[in-house]
């Protein structure tokens, strides 16, 4: 059972280089009663791709959410003021 939800989605544009990228997470539970962490990513307005890591242990599932949200905000990600639909 998750403790808290856990949802992250960040962009990162640069109209000079033609740059309009996202970035997706969250932390959700399977039927077998593990910890997944879905990864979605790819150009603003796209499908993009997708990632899915199992866990036994949140704790495991929230050590990577937390590492790769470091890893995007130093690469220039930032919080939109909406979700996107």
């Amino acid at each position: 059972m998750i403790s808290q939800p856990y949802h992250l989605y960040v962009e990162r544009s640069d109209a000079s280089r033609n740059m309009a990228r996202y970035y997706a997470m969250s932390i959700e539970p399977n039927l077998f009663g593990d910890v997944c962490l879905l990864r979605k990513w790819g150009r603003i307005g796209t499908r993009g791709q997708m990632m899915v890591h199992h866990f036994r242990r949140e704790e495991e599932a929230v050590r990577l959410f937390l590492d790769l949200l470091r890893q995007k905000r130093k690469r220039g990600y930032r919080p939109r003021a909406s979700m996107p639909r």
